[in-house]
C-alpha cells in the first residue's frame, strides 16, 4: 500500500514463530539486538525527514511496550504501520495501517533438520480469533508469502475462517526469495495468481535497491 515511500523501520527483536525461509533470523529465531531506551528510539526516528514509521520484526506485538511506544509516535505526528502475523493481538496500539502477514504451510521448517521449531510454527501459526480483532479494529492489509499457485486454496481457506468480507485488493502476493533472481523467477506466476484473483502483487523493493542486506 506504500510502497516506495520513504520511512524509518522500527525492527523489534524476538519471534513467537519460526518460519522456515526467514530472512532476518538475527531478530527472531537468534536475536542478536542490544537494548534500546524509549527515548532513543523516538530520537532516532526524528532523524529522518519523513513521517512515516513501520514497525516490523520478529514480531513486535510481542513486546508490551509496543502500546507505548505507537501512541509516542502517534503523538509526534507519525503515520504507523504494524507488520505482525497477526497471532497475538494487542489492545492501546495507535496505528494507521496493520500488515498482517498470516503463515502458509510452506513456512513450517523441516520436522527432520528443525523438529522444535517446526513444532513451533504448526502449532502457532494461525490464532483465527486474533485475526478477527486487528481486522475489526484497525485498517488492515492481508500479505502473503507467496511460493506456487497451490497456495491460493490456502489463502481461500483462511479467509473463509476468518468470517469478514475481505475485499480481494486487501490482499497482497509477495514471491518468497531474497534474491533478485528468486523473486524473478515466481514473479510470473504472483502476477497471473494475482490478476486472475484481483489481489495485489507485492514487490521486495528493498532486495531489487539493496539486496538482502541488514538495515535496509
Amino acid at each position: 500500500m506504500l510502497s516506495g515511500m520513504p520511512s524509518v523501520f522500527i525492527r523489534l527483536a524476538g519471534c513467537n514463530l519460526r518460519c522456515g525461509w526467514c530472512d532476518t533470523k538475527y531478530a527472531s529465531w537468534y536475536p542478536e539486538s542490544e537494548p534500546w531506551s524509549m527515548e532513543a528510539i523516538l530520537e532516532g526516528v526524528e532523524l529522518y525527514p519523513t513521517r512515516y514509521v513501520v514497525i516490523t520484526g520478529g514480531e513486535p506485538t510481542i513486546h508490551p511496550e509496543l502500546a507505548e511506544l505507537t501512541q509516542e509516535l502517534k503523538a509526534r505526528g507519525k503515520h504507523i504501520t504494524i507488520e505482525t502475523n497477526g497471532t497475538s493481538f494487542m489492545e492501546g496500539v495507535a496505528c494507521d495501517l496493520i500488515s498482517m502477514s498470516p503463515k502458509l504451510r510452506h513456512s513450517i521448517a523441516d520436522a527432520e533438520m528443525f523438529p522444535e521449531e517446526a513444532r513451533i510454527q504448526m502449532e502457532r501459526r494461525w490464532n483465527i480469533a486474533s485475526f478477527k480483532n486487528w481486522i475489526d479494529h484497525h485498517d488492515y492489509q492481508l500479505k502473503f508469502v507467496f511460493t506456487s499457485a497451490a497456495d491460493v486454496e490456502e489463502i481461500h481457506e483462511l479467509v473463509g475462517l476468518i468470517d469478514r468480507p475481505i475485499p480481494a485488493d486487501r490482499i497482497m502476493l509477495m514471491p518468497e526469495g531474497i534474491d533478485t533472481a528468486a523473486i524473478g523467477r515466481r514473479a510470473p506466476e504472483v502476477v497471473e495468481v494475482c490478476r486472475q484473483q484481483g489481489y495485489r502483487y507485492c514487490a521486495r523493493l528493498h532486495i531489487d535497491l539493496f539486496g538482502n542486506t541488514r538495515g535496509t
